[in-house]
């Protein structure tokens, strides 16, 4: 079997899945998957979540395999349900899975989550906290918007300045014309006198 033909067996995902982390817990394995499969029911259910990093950024993985597996095969193929009936806890997100996300997702180019870095609480213990969604939910955007921000008390303030600086500098361009064409004025006004002297002094 050569590589192409390797390639269509397994699940292609669009972002870098790192190495298994030691997610303790006092369970065991069954308790880390139980935390791992209640974070992407979350994920799914609610689409937007904050967690610590670790543990958001292993469950991205099993949920853009999930998401993916459902777009690749369809709620027909068994195997694919059975995968989504192990990770999805409340069992009416099977049906959100593939009535919502699957249209939403099926024609996508990049990844279907989005994970961000979020402040962790202090003072208190170092635990890196982000924020992990699925894109195109309903909630507003966690990046400032830099399109349209004309309406900030700063860039309304540095728009005042530049107007008035601008009407400084149109003031001291026309005083300085008014000024060249006044001394104009007053050389057209006094080269007939000296015409005049000079035929005077001629005669």
């Amino acid at each position: 079997m050569n590589q192409a033909d390797v390639s269509k067996l397994m699940s292609q995902l669009r972002i870098a899945v790192k190495p298994r982390r030691n997610l303790k817990n006092p369970d065991g394995p069954e308790g880390r998957l139980l935390k791992l499969r209640k974070t992407v029911t979350a994920l799914v259910k609610h689409e937007r979540i904050e967690l610590y990093y670790n543990r958001a950024d292993e469950a991205r993985g099993y949920a853009e395999l999930l998401i993916s597996n459902a777009i690749r095969y369809g709620d027909r193929h068994t195997s694919t349900m059975e995968l989504a009936d192990y990770w999805l806890l409340e069992k009416q997100l099977v049906h959100k899975l593939f009535k919502v996300l699957v249209p939403r997702f099926e024609n996508s180019n990049l990844s279907y989550t989005r994970m961000y870095k979020a402040p962790r609480d202090y003072p208190g213990m170092y635990y890196r906290k982000s924020v992990l969604e699925l894109r195109g939910n309903p909630y507003p955007s966690l990046l400032p918007d830099y399109s349209n921000n004309r309406n900030l008390i700063h860039n309304i303030l540095l728009d005042e300045a530049r107007k008035d600086y601008r009407r400084e500098r149109l003031a001291e361009i026309a005083d300085k014309i008014a000024a060249e064409s006044s001394d104009n004025a007053k050389k057209t006004e006094n080269e007939p006198e000296a015409k005049s002297v000079e035929q005077v002094e001629k005669a």
